[in-house]
This record gives C-alpha cells, structure tokens and sequence, in this order.
C-alpha cells in the first residue's frame, strides 16, 4: 500500500499561505467604498452598461444579482461582466455558486436560508470570497465564526429593491454589528445620498444602493458621486 506524504512542513506552509491570502481578502474588502448589486428588473441601461459605467467611475466590487433570466443565460452575462471586471474590481455571484464556478467569479455572497458557509467554502475553496446576508449583530458574529470575507447588514433603511427586506433596522445596527466582530460590513437597503452619511460614520466598510444607482440615467456619475461622499466621511473619520 501505498503510504501517504505527512510532510509537517508542507502543511504549515500551506497554513500559512491561507493565512496570508485570508489578511489580503480583508485588506481588500476593507478598502472599497462602493459595492454594486445588479438588478436587470430596475435597470434602465441594462446589467453590462451598469457594470461597466459604475466600475469606470471607480467602483471595485460588483455583485452579480439576477433572478429572472435560466443558467445558459446567467453563465453568458457573468462571462462578459468578469471581462469588465478584470484587474479593476472584485467579481461577486450573488446565490449561484454553480454560476460562480462556472465563469470562476471572485466568490459568492449567499443568504441566510442558502447553502451554509462551510459548504460553500469546501466547494469553492480557500481562496474565493464568500459573504453573507445578516440582519443583527448576533448573526454577523455566527456568520465571522463560519468563515464569512463580509457580511451584508441589512436592511438598514426601509427598501422597494427586495420585496421580503422587512422594515429598516435603522443606521445605529450598523455601530452594534461593527463592534462585534473584525470582518468587513458592507450595509444595504434604502440607501440614497441624503442618508449614506450615517451608514458610513456608524461604522460600515462600503455600501450598497441599488435603485439610487440602476434607475438613474447616468449610473457612472452617480457611483462616482457616491464614491467621493464615502471617501470624505472616511478621511474625516481618519483625521481625528
């Protein structure tokens, strides 16, 4: 019989590789401002013209969102927003791991009733990103204990987006969520321009707002726009 390699070493490096590629996953999702969640149903352009203006205009995470469309369809329009996205901006799937691995999209971001974290981490690997949909503080420290790059805290505000959002749980969950755990909050949910302040000085990394991005006529001054708020908040949060 054939005897296995236990080679110590060979284990602590690989150790230590997934330690460091975990820091550089935090490091990164720690340093985005905007995140864009398609939505081909509110879009006036289209989900690869959204893509494509909202990452010109300095975006560098988009999640992939559609409900509407079959897998044939899904695989192609991934395919064409990974192009967009190369070297400029992480490439999310949102729930559709077998779409995720099809087109090798940076991860996934799943839900609370989705596949758990641990399984979708055995199917997709160390490597890939994978967040998580939470609603309280307890759930986002469950879901940093599993293995969670990001939880999606929400809804902060109340939202039309997600039909089953429930009523806003207000910017101040942001405050408690950001204190329990280390991992990246990203907040969504109701989020315009007259509100995105609070959301970031109560302590989120980055922010969602669909319909104030997608329903607009011009999807890349209004990311950008949202851009340069968020990163003005975080100067000024820095400098005190």
């Amino acid at each position: 019989m054939e005897k296995k390699n236990c080679n110590p070493k060979e284990t602590s490096s690989q150790k230590a590789s997934d330690k460091n590629h975990l820091t550089l996953k935090n490091s990164l999702l720690k340093d985005i401002d905007f995140y864009l969640v398609t939505d081909s149903g509110l879009s006036k352009k289209g989900t690869l013209s959204d893509v494509k203006e909202s990452v010109e205009a300095g975006c560098k995470i988009v999640q992939y969102r559609e409900k509407c469309k079959s897998t044939g369809e899904m695989i192609d329009e991934a395919a064409e927003i990974k192009k967009i996205c190369s070297g400029r901006a992480i490439f999310l799937i949102n729930d559709r791991i077998d779409v995720a691995l099809a087109v090798d999209a940076d991860g996934v971001h799943i839900g609370q009733d989705d596949m758990p974290i641990e399984t979708a981490r055995k199917i997709l690997g160390a490597n890939k990103i994978i967040g998580l949909t939470v609603h309280n503080a307890d759930e986002a420290i469950e879901a940093e204990k599993s293995g969670a790059d990001y939880v999606g805290l929400g809804s902060i505000f109340d939202t039309f987006t997600k039909k089953d959002a429930g009523k806003g749980i207000g910017p101040a969950s942001i405050r408690e969520v950001r204190n329990a755990i280390k991992i990246s909050v990203v907040a969504i949910g109701g989020i315009n321009k007259e509100n995105c302040r609070s959301v970031i000085e109560n302590g989120a990394d980055s922010l969602v707002a669909i319909s104030a991005v997608v329903c607009s006529d011009d999807v890349k001054k209004e990311t950008r726009e949202f851009i340069d708020i968020i990163r003005e908040i975080k100067g000024a949060g820095s400098s005190k």
